[in-house]
Parts: structure tokens; sequence; C-alpha cells
């Protein structure tokens, strides 16, 4: 039995919201943007949120509008998607990297807390695979002045301590790319409470404009716009935005679901050389992905076993430190955690249309890997997850 990777849900119905688009005077960012924006403050107890044309661009448009540039420090966590520390690099500063906490794989705090100097502007906690970073510990050891851009991409619905990304951190910045949890194949959103940001956001996402398109053409008359500060182009058109509220409606039964799935995953992986982040009480993951740490260096091999099963599989992710573009001669002694991880982990099929007889599919051809690979016989993992 074949088992891709992901599967979206949307059905057929969503056509005739995107007709119901087409009809309309918008396609580009107009009023069906404004409802899902709505929607969105209500759903994360957010002053505002504007929505973008992905998580990268959302994050380019954050760092611009808080001034951040050229000279600048960004602190980013060594295990994350090249995106995190990319845009830091676009607008002109530096990414600083941090190693991750050997149980959960989020931003080791005290790492960070260390790695701030006089240059650091922001510090971007990535909540990865769906767990939150702990803000308020994170907020404890970092001066006030450093801002706190959540990268909540993987954690639409997740919530530490009954709080949402977002109410405690500067800003959360969210993905709603084709295989995240809320999905309108591309597109993403900025949520915060700082209205002075929002303010500066709703400019650095029309190129510094000082009036939307929507806005220039209000009551029929036209109004005239300025640039008064330095934009990219990051809204989010009505043509996708539209299907985003039906899913946002249902985000809670789906969390329900995968977390049904996660728990089956790790029933049935219990005593095999497999291991994943341990998820703390204290935190209600999104569990967006399933990944697993392969020993042994055979990450390769149970990959290419998956694989002639008909098993969709891939890397999420390399440590950033160890890839081209940012490569050091130190990064497997520096991010150790993050390096490792790196080397051994793959991410299983997750979704809410997976089949138990799909997941016994995969936990089937996982289980045959152990013998064909050798990893019976693996040594453990010098690092615990």
């Amino acid at each position: 039995m074949a088992v891709p990777f992901y599967r979206h849900a949307l059905p057929a119905c969503y056509a005739e919201r995107v007709a119901s688009v087409l009809a309309s005077p918008f396609l580009t960012s107009g009023p069906r943007c404004q409802e899902v924006e709505t929607t969105l403050r209500r759903f994360f107890g957010a002053g505002s949120a504007k929505l973008t044309s992905s998580w990268t661009q959302g994050a380019v448009a954050t760092l611009l509008a808080l001034d951040i540039g050229p000279g600048d420090e960004v602190i980013v966590p060594a295990m994350t998607f090249a995106a995190t520390a990319n845009v830091v690099r676009q607008v002109g500063a530096t990414p600083i990297f941090v190693d991750v906490d050997a149980r959960t794989l989020l931003m080791d705090l005290t790492q960070a807390g260390q790695a701030v100097t006089t240059r650091t502007r922001a510090v971007i906690p990535v909540h990865l695979y769906g767990q939150m970073v702990d803000i308020p510990s994170l907020r404890a050891v970092i001066p006030e002045s450093v801002k706190i851009i959540e990268d909540a991409a993987h954690c639409f619905e997740g919530t530490r301590d009954g709080r949402r990304p977002g109410q405690l951190g500067d800003a959360a910045i969210f993905s709603f790319y084709a295989t995240k949890n809320v999905t309108c194949g591309e597109g993403g959103a900025v949520v915060t409470n700082d209205l002075a940001l929002a303010d500066a956001l709703a400019q650095t996402v029309q190129h510094g404009m000082s009036a939307s398109a929507a806005r220039r053409f209000e009551g029929h008359t036209y109004r005239h716009w300025d640039i008064a500060r330095l934009g990219t182009k990051a809204n989010l058109p009505d043509l996708l935005a539209v299907l985003l509220e039906p899913q946002i409606a249902e985000i809670d039964l789906q969390l329900q679901i995968r977390e049904r799935l996660c728990r089956r995953y790790e029933a049935a992986l219990a005593g095999t050389p497999f291991k994943w982040p341990t998820i703390d009480a204290d935190a209600v993951s999104a569990r967006h992905l399933f990944p697993i740490h392969v020993p042994g260096g055979a990450r390769d091999a149970v990959l290419n076993a998956l694989g002639e099963a008909g098993i969709g599989a891939t890397v999420n992710y390399r440590c950033v430190p160890a890839l081209s573009l940012y490569r050091t001669a130190q990064a497997q002694l520096r991010y150790p955690i993050s390096w490792h991880w790196g080397e051994g982990t793959l991410s299983l099929p997750l979704y809410p249309s997976l089949r138990e007889d799909e997941q016994d599919e995969v936990i089937a051809a996982l289980r045959r890997s152990i013998a064909t690979t050798g990893l019976s016989g693996a040594e453990p993992a010098p690092i615990a997850f």
C-alpha cells in the first residue's frame, strides 16, 4: 500500500469559495482578507492580525517594521528550517545561532540569554513541530529591549499554559503553506498586540506604501499614497484567503485526530531504536509533524527502505549551520544536539485523513527496516530526545 507523506483535505466545495471571489471586484487583498484577519484576531486574542503571502515574507515585513537591518543581530535556533535564518540575512542583519534543548528540540533558553550582545535586536524562538517555546522563561533571560518574534509556522493551534502564540511575544508569524495544519497553498499571517508594530507592518507588507489597493479606492474616490519606509511585497490575495476560515473553525477537531495518530505512532514504536521529541506537560502541541531520530548513521537507509515500500517520508530538518550557506567547521561541536538530530531525523506521514490501515503500513515498514538496516544492534543515540 502506497502512503503519501501528505494529503490535503480541502474538499471540492472549496471551489465555490474561490468562485465567490472571482465574482467580486477584488482578487488581491480586499474584504475577504479583512474577514479572515478578524477571525485570526479573535482566535489568538491579538490586537492585530495581518495576512501575508508566506511565512517568509511575513517575517521580512516584520523585521523591516521593527527597523532591524545592517549591524543588528537576531538570535535563532540552529535546528529549524533555513528560512528562520534566511529572513535575517535578507534584511541585512546577522543570525546568531544557539543550540536546542536535548528533550524538546526547542531553543535552549540559557544559550539564548548568553548570546545577547549590544547588537541584539530580536530573538526568533521556533515552535518546532508544533510545541511552543516557553516565552515567559525566554523573556526572563533577555533584555526587555530585545524583541521576541515567534516562528509559529508549525504551531497554529498549539498552546502553553493555556496561551497561544503571539499573546506574550512581540509578534507571532504563521504559515499557510500547502502542508500546514491550516493551508491555502501559500500564505501566512503575523499577529501582534503591539499596535505601533501593527501600523508599521501594514505598510511594510505593501512596499512601504501608506495605503493598500483597497484603501486607495475607498468611497469611489482615488486617494494618493506615499512611501515613508522600506517595505516588501507580502500581501495575501482574497483569492487564497477565502480558503482559510472553514479550516480555522475545525482546527480543534483536526488536532484531536492528529493527537490520536501521534499516540498510535508512539505506542507502536516504543521499545524500538527510534526516538522522538518530548512534549512538556504544560504544552499542547499542534502536532504538525511526527519526526523520529534514526541512530547509528542509518537514517538514509531507513528513508530508502520506506521509499521502496511506497511510504512517503522527508527530512525536517538538518542543522542550519551545517548547510553550505551557513557552514562552519565547528558546527558539530558548537551545536551538538542540532547537528546530531539533523543527521538522523526523518518525518513520517501525518495528516487528519491518514487512515489507521495506512498508518499501520508505515509502522510495519519501519519495523522491517530495523532488521534490514542493522538497527537492531545499533548503539543507542549519545544524546537523548
